[in-house]
């Protein structure tokens, strides 16, 4: 899952980060493995933070795209442009705002897919937790809740 997420930042990637004269050549592929993480750790910190339910929300009703997910995410990935690359807070937003958003929506598109078995909601949760529970009668209560 996380090299399949890594390839749809890089797809992504173009105008927001490779063709961008604000990020420097040589930290590309450092920002697009950041925009990767940063979109783990938010989806993680849900789980965490006992947000499950509106995680598997998230995934469920493709209409979320202004989510509070995506937002936590964006801002997580500026604040890490403006910190660690010397981007300016503003273009730190910009950029975050053209990459993170397209990334998430197509892991909404994926994970419904039944060839993309990598971004199944039961596999991400699972890669998530760290396989230490049964997420899919976990899955099941919170369908029926």
């Amino acid at each position: 899952m996380f090299s399949k997420l890594y390839t749809l930042v890089k797809n992504n990637a173009g105008e927001a980060v490779i063709n961008n004269p604000a990020v420097d050549a040589k930290y590309h592929e450092a920002v697009m493995n950041d925009a990767s993480s940063t979109i783990i750790e938010v989806l993680k910190g849900q789980m965490e933070n006992g947000k499950l339910k509106e995680l598997v929300k998230y995934f469920q009703f493709t209409g979320i795209y202004n989510s509070p997910l995506i937002s936590s995410a964006v801002n997580k990935f500026a604040n890490k442009l403006d910190k660690f690359y010397q981007i300016s807070p503003a273009q730190a937003m910009e950029i975050s705002k053209a990459l993170i958003p397209p990334v998430m929506q197509e892991m909404i598109k994926q994970s419904k897919s039944e060839q993309n078995k990598d971004f199944a909601l039961r596999s991400i949760l699972t890669k998530l937790g760290g396989d230490v529970a049964d997420m899919g009668m976990l899955l099941a209560q919170l369908k029926i809740a």
